[in-house]
């Protein structure tokens, strides 16, 4: 939305309590969501010139609803009588619930029907109040595949029943490991783009963020959304230092650590040191312990890299899978030498999730430059090079290989 921040964050926060507002009178998310759209557009246009109404809340509800109703009267003569008697009931200034669904909105955004690329468009349209041509372009997809994704995903919670309630409680858990997995994306495609010239989106890190702050403020007893927020904050603290002046990408041990943010790193830290006292870990506290480590030390050289390699014990056993048997593979080389990382390694080559990825061939040409093996090295970077989308990525890549070229 092209509005100056303070209309733009209001209206980001109030999207999904308005969304929630309507489906509880109205019901129909997938008209209401269309319908909060277009207020929030409206919104976007008027409020920068005209000022922030008394009840800002109340304002986009009553545009929402006159818009559904418009849109309920051009559908069929046969349900009049509903359409007017919608309009007679249309919400007044003072009239918006102070209860928010933001929470409820959430938890049906990522329903489990849906597939992953539909439950991050979806939230971040409904709950980030993101319009759909600012998801395509930070997903580098046409407006119009990322609406007809939209649409998809709305027609299929609809087909599934799924009611405007949050789950119970037998299936709580199960459905917040969704939400945290989706945020969790989210912010992963801002910090490192999977395609274009970009290294990085702030907007999305930025969101993933703030909707993991409110999240958390949301359910303050769940420990792994803690984690999760401070893995972000201990994260995007590098963000300003990942970067060459010509937006060339530079790796972890290069970076210039007095750019990190300190004040960041300084939640991040404290954050997790809160999950881990208060129970049983879950995944998201121990990477967030790992990039914890990794904030305090000064230099590359300072990394405390056994610790590291015991959190990714523990992370494997807590949540086994390539990636992190990937990373855990750099935390085996750095403690026990270059061949005993590519000896973990070896143990993804059949794995079936990561031929796609240009991760694993890129780590590879990694600890074989370590291992002193150049010419294999160089090989690995090519190939990694050639299967990455990101272009920084590709520049960096493609740079390794010829240095040792």
């Amino acid at each position: 939305m092209k509005t100056d921040r303070q209309v733009e964050a209001l209206l980001r926060e109030l999207a999904p309590q308005v969304i929630g507002l309507l489906v509880r009178k109205h019901g129909q998310f997938d008209a209401c969501e269309d319908a909060v759209q277009e207020a929030l557009l409206s919104a976007a246009q008027q409020w920068p010139g005209q000022g922030i109404p008394d009840s800002p809340k109340s304002w986009l509800a009553t545009v929402a609803s006159r818009r559904l109703v418009d849109e309920w009267r051009s559908e069929s003569a046969r349900r009049r009588r509903e359409e007017n008697d919608a309009l007679m009931d249309v919400a007044g200034p003072g009239d918006a619930s102070d209860s928010d669904d933001t929470l409820t909105v959430l938890f049906l955004c990522c329903h489990p029907s849906l597939s992953a690329p539909s439950q991050l468009a979806l939230t971040l349209r409904a709950v980030g109040g993101l319009t759909t041509g600012e998801i395509a372009t930070a997903f580098l997809v046409p407006e119009s595949t990322l609406a007809q994704r939209i649409s998809r995903a709305k027609q299929t919670i609809k087909k599934a029943g799924a009611a405007f309630v949050l789950p119970p409680s037998a299936e709580l858990g199960e459905r917040l490991r969704v939400v945290l997995q989706v945020l969790y994306l989210i912010f992963n495609e801002g910090y490192t783009t999977s395609g274009g010239p970009e290294l990085h989106r702030a907007d999305l890190t930025a969101e993933a963020i703030r909707l993991t702050r409110l999240l958390r403020r949301l359910m303050p007893d769940e420990d792994e959304v803690t984690g999760l927020l401070a893995l972000m904050l201990l994260t995007d603290a590098r963000r300003a230092a990942r970067a060459g002046d010509d937006g060339s990408l530079v790796p972890l041990a290069e970076q210039d650590r007095t750019r990190w943010n300190a004040e960041t790193i300084a939640e991040g830290v404290s954050l997790v040191s809160e999950a881990l006292e208060a129970g049983p870990v879950g995944p998201y506290q121990v990477q967030a312990a790992i990039a914890a480590v990794h904030s305090e030390a000064a230099t590359a050289a300072d990394t405390d890299w056994a610790q590291i390699l015991a959190l990714y014990d523990v992370l494997e056993k807590v949540s086994p899978g390539p990636v992190v048997t990937l990373n855990r593979a750099v935390a085996v080389a750095e403690v026990n030498g270059p061949e005993a990382g590519l000896e973990l390694l070896a143990t993804l080559d059949g794995d079936s999730r990561m031929s796609q990825t240009h991760r694993l061939d890129s780590v590879r040409g990694h600890l074989l430059e370590l291992a002193g093996d150049t010419g294999a090295a160089r090989e690995a970077y090519l190939r990694a090079a050639g299967k990455t989308a990101s272009e920084p990525e590709k520049r960096y890549l493609a740079l390794r290989a010829e240095r040792l070229g």
